[in-house]
């Protein structure tokens, strides 16, 4: 009986550990909003990979190997990373992509992940009704800004927030030139990060 009543008190916990994160939704229309910085809310780190039908690595360019001065002593000496850097980061790269291709058996499939992809890390101080968003713009749109977002009620605490614009809207769209992701709070954003090129 002990049993029992033990197993269907862990069904909740268990419940919340197997749930898939929240999907984001795709806004209609993108309207700005007013700016309230706030030190409780932090973005702590950006990953972005682009996932693209060519594997990287094999279209190696002559330039990569190729001298570009000499040093002290008349010692050749080249601009060009280390041969065990370089290893090491076509290494990595190789596994974000086979991550991302996991499971996609078909040319469909992959054709469907195929795109890019965001991770951001953020931290709340405080405990708050939170929006993530994502505005982004892409290649053959031009200055037309779309923008994705996932809620987080009650949020604290570290959290990491992923958006991907894959698929017909990466084929159809082009690939995304510039982004700016924010928190948003009661309407108003108390953090923000971007690339270069947002305006």
């Amino acid at each position: 009986m002990r049993l029992l009543i033990a197993l269907v008190a862990l069904i909740p916990i268990a419940s919340g550990f197997g749930r898939s994160a929240d999907q984001p939704r795709l806004l209609d229309r993108v309207v700005p909003l007013p700016t309230a910085l706030s030190d409780d809310f932090q973005f702590r780190k950006t990953k972005l990979y682009l996932l693209t039908e060519s594997v990287p690595g094999q279209e190696k360019s002559s330039t990569d190997e190729t001298v570009k001065g000499t040093g002290k002593g008349g010692k050749l000496s080249s601009t060009a990373p280390s041969t065990k850097s370089t290893t090491v980061q076509e290494a990595s790269i190789r596994f974000e992509r086979q991550y991302r291709l996991f499971g996609a058996v078909t040319k469909l499939d992959q054709r469907e992940r195929m795109g890019n992809y965001f991770d951001f890390f953020w931290k709340a101080r405080r405990p708050a009704d939170l929006t993530v968003r994502l505005e982004y713009r892409q290649e053959k749109l031009h200055a037309h800004v779309q923008a994705q977002e996932i809620s987080y009620p009650n949020a604290r605490g570290s959290q990491k927030t992923e958006f991907k614009v894959v698929g017909d809207d990466y084929f159809d769209d082009g690939r995304v030139t510039a982004w700016r992701c924010l928190i948003v709070e009661n309407g108003r954003i108390v953090a923000e990060t971007r690339s270069y090129m947002w305006e």
